[in-house]
């Protein structure tokens, strides 16, 4: 096992991974711009060492300053989190390289999973069910019209390379196609520097579906069942829960069994997950994160099993903990994002958090760095918490998040608590009923 573990990552996911390093017996050195001098995780961690100024680019994503720390420090492994590095192929690599272990799948995964075109692809020699959609990338507006008019409209233009809504355009006929392919192509060169994009099937109302993987790359491969995360504004998850109000046991066997019998096939190792796209009955891979996911917790609280831990054990030779049949998946779980910006214009919200109260009480839990005094910088992601509850059904789980939201004092900035208490209020939602649509058309931005 290791003996020190160097966190590449900031906010409530470096606190996440240091609390298990802690709980496992292991040394923790953390990482930080001059923005995050004073974070949680900084405080708490055995060793810290600034790598740079507060733009992630010059910070969190200055690999030769990373790998600097691990040496400085001794730190026999790396855990990228979630964002910045996790994904980066090239950074795995290198951390191999200097003699380091990654904590996380290996780099040909994270590669091949991070092209979007390559990872449906592979979907498909998998076995797994796809979004009928363009054989490639299309680089020119007439390919993208070819290929329209052979999948069908209304088609999705997606980035190649990149996600969280970034490069992605929704055209309904051949006149939109032709604005929203170099529109697309525009944006995705801006955000990841890489212009190709595809065209996919536009699905009117599905929901967003994933599969929480476990595997050790030996052959031990288990599920802790499926998110559904169709509450989302401009493509970012703002609500996700466990188990799916939407599917039934047939078909959340049917999901199960397509994603670990592809994540066996594939060699898989690490914790990932697998998102899918579900309408009509029937499921559509979209992409597949190698990586902790934000919405991880959930899992951890019907399932008991602690990923961040798992993928620590994992990265250090250590077969899978558990077997599918150990595993016994009970209640109904809930997470709210609580990001620093305003309920309703969703304007950021950096500043001082003058006064800080987390609920409590059975079944609560708080992913979060903040406390009372704290800055939250505006150089980074606007999610300042997750709040996680558990109950033994889902009314009882929706019952006690009201509660804990009316409890959950956070001064001094603005948060999204008031929309998540309205959300909860609302009759569609509280029926389950809802797509990855609803959420903007409930708030009026989308008809």
């Amino acid at each position: 096992m290791f003996e020190k573990v160097l966190i590449a990552n900031r906010g409530e996911i470096a606190l996440r991974i240091h609390r298990a390093c802690r709980e496992m017996g292991i040394k923790t050195v953390a990482v930080h711009s001059t923005a995050d001098e004073s974070a949680m995780h900084v405080r708490l961690a055995d060793e810290s060492v600034c790598i740079g100024p507060p733009a992630a680019r010059d910070s969190y994503l200055n690999i030769p300053a990373i790998l600097s720390a691990a040496h400085i420090t001794g730190a026999d492994a790396i855990h990228p989190g979630l964002g910045f590095l996790a994904e980066n192929a090239p950074f795995a690599e290198m951390v191999e390289e200097h003699g380091i272990t990654f904590i996380g799948p290996t780099p040909e995964h994270i590669r091949l999973m991070g092209d979007k075109v390559a990872a449906k692809r592979a979907a498909i020699e998998l076995g797994i069910p796809v979004v009928p959609g363009s054989d490639g990338t299309v680089e020119t507006v007439e390919a993208a019209i070819e290929a329209g008019r052979q999948v069908g409209y209304p088609m999705l233009v997606k980035a190649a390379g990149g996600g969280g809504g970034k490069g992605m355009r929704v055209a309904r006929d051949e006149a939109e196609l032709k604005e929203a392919v170099p529109a697309a192509q525009n944006e995705a060169k801006a955000f990841f520097n890489n212009g190709e994009v595809y065209l996919e099937r536009y699905l009117d109302r599905p929901r967003h579906i994933e599969m929480q993987i476990l595997a050790d790359g030996q052959g031990g491969v288990i599920h802790l069942g499926e998110r559904d995360c169709s509450l989302q504004r401009s493509h970012q998850k703002i609500l996700e829960e466990t188990p799916s109000p939407g599917l039934n046991a047939t078909q959340r066997a049917k999901i199960s069994k397509i994603a670990t019998d592809a994540m066996r096939k594939l060699g898989y190792k690490s914790a990932g997950t697998i998102e899918f796209l579900f309408q009509d009955g029937e499921f559509f891979f979209i992409e597949m994160n190698t990586r902790i996911q934000v919405e991880h917790p959930i899992s951890e609280m019907i399932s008991g099993v602690d990923l961040v831990r798992e993928q620590i054990r994992i990265a250090s030779g250590a077969p899978l903990g558990y077997r599918q049949e150990d595993i016994e998946l009970s209640g109904h779980a809930i997470e709210c994002r609580i990001n620093a910006e305003h309920p309703e214009t969703f304007r950021p919200s950096p500043g001082k958090v003058t006064s800080y109260l987390a609920p409590g009480g059975l079944g609560v839990r708080t992913d979060s760095a903040l406390y009372q005094n704290y800055v939250v910088p505006p150089h980074y992601d606007s999610l300042v918490s997750k709040l996680i509850v558990h109950g033994r059904t889902r009314n009882e789980a929706l019952m006690r998040m009201r509660r804990a939201l009316e409890e959950y004092v956070i001064s001094g900035i603005d948060t999204t608590i008031p929309l998540h208490q309205k959300l909860l209020g609302s009759p569609d939602f509280l029926n389950g009923d809802y797509d990855i649509h609803w959420l903007e058309r409930f708030m009026g931005l989308k008809t």
